[in-house]
């Protein structure tokens, strides 16, 4: 694997550090301009996952915590593919995601929604790509729920995503949201994106072709990490 560094971040697509109307944004932003470092070595060419790691039902959040039935909840598809910048997939790295219930509950001792733990559903999983860099999670479409922001915020539905890429430069975390979900755009987390088009990035598009009659809708979310720089062919991408 070549220790070039990876593109560096274009910081105009992400939010402010600090956002007010975001409140929690405050109390934890940076009060100093952020400093650019060089890649170290470790940074660009690890970590290293492999199958040993991963248990054949850690991307089946109906099954992986279930203990006398499947969890409740509108069972759908996760899935999609791992790209870097320059569209190359990105094989055999780490995915995992978390989120609440079908209720909006996380199963964490400091979530006091009223919204009952559903016993069945732990909220957490974890895959591979494969060599065409594609995952694949089953789960329980997660619950809109409340947070003190304002008087009366709420999240809309979402899931929790961690991409660790080809090196620890690489990885992403982020959240995804579910096409035609009416409180995106009332949310202050997603208000505090700039670009519109960098939203829609966060929206996963139900997928009928995946769809699983009688059993699951499907949702494609694909994530796009940042590539290597490499050197052209003559300027152009081609051969590359």
């Amino acid at each position: 694997m070549s220790d070039a560094e990876f593109y560096q971040r274009d910081r105009r697509l992400q939010p402010p550090a600090l956002t007010p109307s975001y409140k929690t944004s405050v109390a934890r932003s940076p009060r100093l301009a952020l400093i650019s470092l060089q890649n170290s070595r470790s940074e660009v060419t690890g970590p290293v996952f492999g199958h040993d790691d991963i248990d054949p039902i850690d991307n089946d959040l109906i099954k992986n915590y279930a203990k006398t039935g499947d969890p409740v909840g509108e069972r759908i598809i996760v899935h999609g593919r791992v790209l870097d910048e320059n569209a190359r997939p990105v094989p055999n790295t780490l995915v995992e995601i978390w989120q609440a219930n079908a209720g909006g509950r996380y199963r964490h001792k400091k979530d006091s929604y009223l919204a009952p733990i559903d016993p069945n559903f732990g909220g957490c999983g974890r895959t591979l790509t494969d060599e065409n860099g594609s995952y694949f999670f089953r789960t329980v479409k997660p619950g809109a729920y409340p947070w003190r922001n304002w008087v009366n915020n709420w999240r809309p539905a979402h899931i929790h995503v961690s991409v660790f890429g080809a090196g620890f430069a690489q990885r992403l975390i982020t959240q995804l949201y579910f096409e035609g979900d009416p409180l995106i755009p009332l949310c202050p987390i997603v208000q505090t994106i700039p670009d519109p088009e960098a939203v829609e990035q966060l929206i996963a598009r139900l997928d009928m072709n995946a769809s699983i009659p009688l059993d699951s809708l499907a949702y494609r979310f694909d994530i796009v990490l940042r590539g290597r720089r490499s050197t052209m062919f003559e300027n152009r991408l081609e051969g590359n």
